[in-house]
């Protein structure tokens, strides 16, 4: 497992995200938003893609995000990178709180029961507690150097009198964003 590496990255994410994508499925980034749709600090509020010449960043903006442990916190985001087989190829679990691991996993779908081996390669979380940000950085050879991938994003935390746990898509349950693609295509 790797360690969160705290700090207080400045991510830039517009103002101004919109309800679909921002670019034609053929750009490098797209941008998601979400309603506030869950009274907790892990609430998802929007998605940011970007399809990098080396890498692929997600960055997933937060209402309330929290450093305690109490909070529960955490996140899954399913990479689709192959469209001609329709679910995820790999997802990219972690906690959202001080202390907690992460780490990049192949799957055949989207339950915990369908993660598979950790993926070697280069890969990082950086979680910005002010500006309420989750920033995963992916290398492309990690994924197997796709031309275009795109993004279901699942967040999760306790309630703050630790009674259950409550989850959060990033639009319907297992619904991915546009494709994004590649500005290099190999």
């Amino acid at each position: 497992m790797r360690t969160t590496i705290l700090g207080s990255t400045t991510l830039a994410v517009a103002a101004t995200l919109a309800l679909t994508q921002l670019a034609p499925a053929s750009a490098d980034s797209i941008g998601v938003t979400d309603p506030k749709d869950l009274a907790h600090g892990a609430d998802l509020r929007s998605v940011q893609v970007e399809h990098k010449a080396r890498t692929i960043v997600v960055t997933t903006t937060h209402t309330d995000l929290r450093e305690s442990f109490r909070s529960g916190s955490s996140g899954a985001v399913y990479l689709d990178t192959d469209p001609t087989d329709p679910g995820p190829e790999h997802v990219f679990v972690g906690g959202y709180f001080v202390g907690t691991d992460y780490q990049l996993l192949t799957t055949d779908g989207f339950g915990n029961g369908s993660w598979g081996e950790p993926v070697e390669g280069s890969y990082a979380m950086r979680i910005d507690y002010d500006a309420e940000h989750a920033r995963m950085r992916i290398s492309r050879a990690a994924l197997g150097s796709p031309d275009e991938v795109r993004v279901a994003v699942k967040v999760a935390g306790s309630r703050p009198d630790g009674s259950n746990t409550r989850r959060d898509w990033l639009g319907e349950p297992r619904s991915f964003t546009e494709w994004v693609s590649s500005p290099v295509v190999e």
